[in-house]
């Protein structure tokens, strides 16, 4: 049995990782960190954990809770885990950090795209990107896990097979995806308000997301070379789930047996991750609620080019989902305890 802290546990994110620590047999919760709502029963914020968690939120003191836990997770706005985070820190914990502050490797690009000075370059390099998926080992042995976001998460997961074996050329590559509301976050804005989002769709953050430096830097390893890709997200009315529609030219002629040989290679094993069958496109109604990723792909013979289809839902396996299974491979744990959720529907 470990012990675990939450630091932002009242944020969409914070709130989905209690759920699914609470559900993991080798887990304690024992401290529910919230600025927002301290000495406030975490009950009374989420009152679905009524008579679950009778717990009171406490702050974000991250040196007194390195005392009492052996994972901090840091589900918070960028900037916050680098500034609290040290070297006494990691002498004794792990921590899993679900903000962008440790994913990209360059303290410039960060900066740049995040318009903030990073508080703790010393760790940038340390610190494990952490899709399990492709940096397994690697985040086995962390001090620091990066949780990827949730755009990209899916994103490189449906794209990752095809870029790494060079069928297609990644310099030629458009990501659009859609996301639910929740991927805003919780707090108070006129854009996510129910008479702005309900019955509309946009796209925003258009060449300029966040996510994508996160993107190119991870394919890029892929593809053994640096690269830019469009990256245009778009918001639609619903609470969870990103569906990512990739396109880019093939480098040679291939077959859809071909194709599904690739995903099957790197994904055949990998229990969240379900290519589907021929013809079938991926659906966030089949993913809700869940830590699975589904991917698929067509090929499209008049243009020579592939697209490439994936799904998640952007708390689970975007964040908090994918947080805990870090933290599984951290400890020793078989990697899907406390995530064989079966997807939600309706």
């Amino acid at each position: 049995m470990i012990k675990a802290g939450i630091i932002g546990a009242t944020g969409y994110a914070g709130g989905e990782l209690v759920r699914l620590l609470l559900n993991h047999k080798d887990v304690e919760i024992k401290w529910y960190g919230s600025r927002s709502y301290i000495d406030k029963k975490y009950y009374e914020v989420y009152q679905n954990m009524f008579q679950l968690v009778d717990d009171k939120c406490m702050d974000d003191n991250m040196d007194a809770l390195a005392d009492q836990v052996d994972v901090i997770f840091t589900a918070t706005p960028q900037g916050l885990c680098a500034s609290l985070i040290n070297e006494e820190i990691l002498s004794k914990v792990k921590v899993i950090d679900l903000s962008a502050d440790f994913r990209l490797k360059d303290v410039k690009v960060y900066e740049e795209w995040y318009k903030i000075e990073h508080k703790a370059p010393q760790y940038i390099d340390e610190a494990v990107y952490g899709l399990c998926e492709i940096n397994r080992e690697q985040v086995k042995k962390a001090r620091i896990v990066a949780n990827p976001g949730c755009y990209t998460t899916c994103s490189i997961l449906t794209c990752y097979p095809l870029v790494k074996e060079g069928l297609i050329d990644p310099s030629t590559l458009i990501i659009d995806a859609k996301s639910g509301t929740s991927g805003a976050g919780r707090g108070a804005k006129i854009d996510n308000l129910f008479c702005e989002v309900n019955e509309n769709m946009k796209a925003y953050g258009v060449a300029t997301h966040r996510h994508t430096p996160e993107i190119e830097e991870q394919l890029g390893y892929a593809a053994g070379k640096q690269f830019c890709i469009n990256f245009t997200p778009h918001l639609v009315p619903m609470n969870r789930g990103i569906l990512a529609t990739a396109y880019a030219t093939l480098t040679k002629d291939v077959s859809y047996e071909e194709v599904k040989a690739v995903y099957d290679k790197y994904y055949k094993d990998e229990y969240f991750v379900r290519v589907l069958d021929k013809d079938v496109c991926p659906q966030t109604k089949w993913v809700e609620g869940s830590n699975f990723v589904d991917v698929n792909f067509k090929i499209d013979k008049r243009t020579n080019r592939i697209i490439m289809m994936g799904a998640i839902d952007n708390l689970v396996k975007g964040a908090a989902g994918q947080a805990v299974q870090n933290m599984n491979l951290l400890f020793g744990f078989e990697e899907n305890e406390g995530l064989k959720l079966v997807p939600m529907f309706p």
